[in-house]
């Protein structure tokens, strides 16, 4: 009774490892670094630092959910709705 549970657990461990794992990491690579986005709300250029770790973990379960981690805008104008990191067609005018 136990032979097929054992089988089913394997084959689940082998995808998480061949093809969750290696998603997650591409994601975690692809937000690590910071990025120069234009602000929405001013026009102006800044330097935006995402939450690579939450944007993979949540890669796991559909579209990257991104969050800035650091803005250097912040320090002007405090925390904001961080408009500049939905895509071009998601962003309201």
């Amino acid at each position: 009774m136990s032979g097929p549970w054992i089988l089913i657990g394997a084959i689940l461990a082998v995808g998480v490892l061949y093809v969750l794992l290696p998603w997650m990491a591409h994601i975690f690579a692809r937000y690590r670094a910071p990025r120069a986005l234009r602000c929405p709300e001013t026009g102006t250029k800044a330097w935006v630092e995402i939450d690579a770790s939450h944007a993979a973990l949540s890669a796991a379960f559909g579209e990257p959910d991104l969050r800035a981690r650091e803005c250097s805008l912040w320090a002007d104008r405090g925390a904001c709705a961080e408009a500049c990191l939905k895509p071009p067609e998601a962003r309201t005018p």
